[in-house]
Protein backbone atom coordinates (compact mmCIF):
# COMPACT_ATOMS: atom_id res chain seq x y z
CA UNK A 1 0.00 0.00 0.00
CA UNK A 2 1.54 3.53 -0.94
CA UNK A 3 0.68 6.42 1.53
CA UNK A 4 -0.94 8.11 -1.72
CA UNK A 5 -3.53 5.53 -1.09
CA UNK A 6 -4.38 6.03 2.33
CA UNK A 7 -7.75 7.46 2.72
CA UNK A 8 -8.95 10.19 5.49
CA UNK A 9 -10.08 6.63 7.69
CA UNK A 10 -6.98 5.20 7.41
CA UNK A 11 -5.34 8.42 8.76
CA UNK A 12 -7.31 8.55 11.40
CA UNK A 13 -7.07 5.31 12.61
CA UNK A 14 -3.32 5.63 12.26
CA UNK A 15 -3.55 8.42 14.41
CA UNK A 16 -5.37 6.92 17.23
CA UNK A 17 -2.48 4.43 17.06
CA UNK A 18 -0.19 6.26 17.56
CA UNK A 19 -1.44 8.81 20.63
CA UNK A 20 -3.26 11.38 18.22
CA UNK A 21 0.07 13.64 18.22
CA UNK A 22 0.35 17.38 19.18
CA UNK A 23 -2.83 19.05 21.01
CA UNK A 24 -4.07 21.69 19.26
CA UNK A 25 -7.63 23.14 19.29
CA UNK A 26 -9.22 22.28 15.80
CA UNK A 27 -8.13 18.76 16.19
CA UNK A 28 -10.80 16.10 17.82
CA UNK A 29 -8.36 14.10 19.93
CA UNK A 30 -9.52 13.90 23.26
CA UNK A 31 -6.82 15.43 25.76
CA UNK A 32 -6.94 17.05 29.26
CA UNK A 33 -4.81 19.95 27.58
CA UNK A 34 -8.13 20.52 24.94
CA UNK A 35 -9.56 23.12 27.14
CA UNK A 36 -6.76 25.47 27.67
CA UNK A 37 -6.13 26.25 24.19
CA UNK A 38 -5.98 29.27 23.20
CA UNK A 39 -6.49 30.63 27.01
CA UNK A 40 -4.49 32.90 28.64
CA UNK A 41 -1.83 30.62 31.00
CA UNK A 42 0.72 30.61 33.37
CA UNK A 43 2.90 27.98 32.69
CA UNK A 44 5.70 26.68 35.53
CA UNK A 45 8.28 24.90 34.44
CA UNK A 46 12.27 23.80 35.74
CA UNK A 47 14.33 25.29 33.56
CA UNK A 48 12.04 27.75 32.13
CA UNK A 49 10.74 29.20 35.45
CA UNK A 50 7.34 30.71 35.14
CA UNK A 51 5.53 32.06 32.14
CA UNK A 52 2.57 33.81 30.83
CA UNK A 53 0.89 34.00 27.50
CA UNK A 54 -1.95 32.41 25.35
CA UNK A 55 -1.79 28.25 24.92
CA UNK A 56 -1.26 27.36 21.19
CA UNK A 57 0.27 24.12 21.25
CA UNK A 58 0.81 21.50 24.20
CA UNK A 59 1.16 17.85 24.62
CA UNK A 60 3.48 15.96 27.16
CA UNK A 61 6.82 17.16 25.69
CA UNK A 62 6.01 21.08 26.19
CA UNK A 63 4.12 23.51 25.20
CA UNK A 64 4.30 26.76 23.02
CA UNK A 65 2.89 30.24 23.95
CA UNK A 66 2.20 33.44 21.99
CA UNK A 67 2.49 36.67 23.43
CA UNK A 68 4.74 35.39 26.30
CA UNK A 69 6.10 37.25 29.28
CA UNK A 70 8.68 35.55 31.67
CA UNK A 71 7.42 36.63 35.43
CA UNK A 72 10.44 37.01 37.05
CA UNK A 73 9.41 37.64 40.63
CA UNK A 74 5.66 37.82 40.94
CA UNK A 75 3.69 38.71 43.80
CA UNK A 76 -0.33 37.90 43.42
CA UNK A 77 -2.57 41.47 43.98
CA UNK A 78 -4.39 40.24 46.62
CA UNK A 79 -2.37 39.32 49.68
CA UNK A 80 -4.22 36.80 50.94
CA UNK A 81 -3.25 34.44 47.70
CA UNK A 82 -0.18 33.11 47.25
CA UNK A 83 2.33 31.79 44.46
CA UNK A 84 1.50 32.10 41.11
CA UNK A 85 -2.34 30.00 41.55
CA UNK A 86 -2.85 34.19 43.06
CA UNK A 87 -1.70 35.78 40.00
CA UNK A 88 -3.39 33.52 37.94
CA UNK A 89 -6.88 34.87 39.83
CA UNK A 90 -6.03 38.30 40.27
CA UNK A 91 -3.08 39.52 38.88
CA UNK A 92 0.31 40.91 39.34
CA UNK A 93 0.83 42.82 42.82
CA UNK A 94 3.05 46.17 41.60
CA UNK A 95 6.05 44.82 43.24
CA UNK A 96 6.29 42.00 40.54
CA UNK A 97 8.71 42.03 37.57
CA UNK A 98 8.00 40.79 34.32
CA UNK A 99 9.73 40.60 31.06
CA UNK A 100 9.11 42.43 27.60
CA UNK A 101 6.57 40.59 25.82
CA UNK A 102 7.66 37.79 22.90
CA UNK A 103 6.05 36.74 19.79
CA UNK A 104 6.22 33.28 20.49
CA UNK A 105 8.09 30.68 22.99
CA UNK A 106 8.40 27.12 23.23
CA UNK A 107 8.92 25.59 26.40
CA UNK A 108 10.12 22.17 26.07
CA UNK A 109 10.40 20.07 29.48
CA UNK A 110 7.77 19.14 31.69
CA UNK A 111 5.29 21.80 32.76
CA UNK A 112 2.29 22.91 34.59
CA UNK A 113 -0.34 25.30 33.01
CA UNK A 114 -2.56 27.21 35.61
CA UNK A 115 -5.77 29.66 33.48
CA UNK A 116 -5.59 32.70 34.38
CA UNK A 117 -9.10 35.00 35.40
CA UNK A 118 -9.89 37.71 32.32
CA UNK A 119 -8.92 40.07 34.94
CA UNK A 120 -5.71 38.41 35.54
CA UNK A 121 -5.21 37.95 32.01
CA UNK A 122 -5.06 41.76 31.61
CA UNK A 123 -3.00 42.55 34.76
CA UNK A 124 0.00 40.52 33.18
CA UNK A 125 -0.21 42.01 29.90
CA UNK A 126 -0.51 45.55 30.71
CA UNK A 127 2.43 45.21 33.42
CA UNK A 128 5.00 47.37 32.41
CA UNK A 129 8.31 45.42 31.55
CA UNK A 130 11.34 45.55 34.22
CA UNK A 131 14.37 46.94 33.07
CA UNK A 132 17.87 45.29 33.92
Amino acid sequence: MSINDLTIGDIKELKALFGGGICQKDEGSASILNGAIGKYVIVRSRNEGINAGYLKVADETGCVLSNARRIWYHKPKDNKTAWYEGVADNGLHSDSKISCEVSEKYIIEDYSLTVCTDEAAVSIQEKPSHES
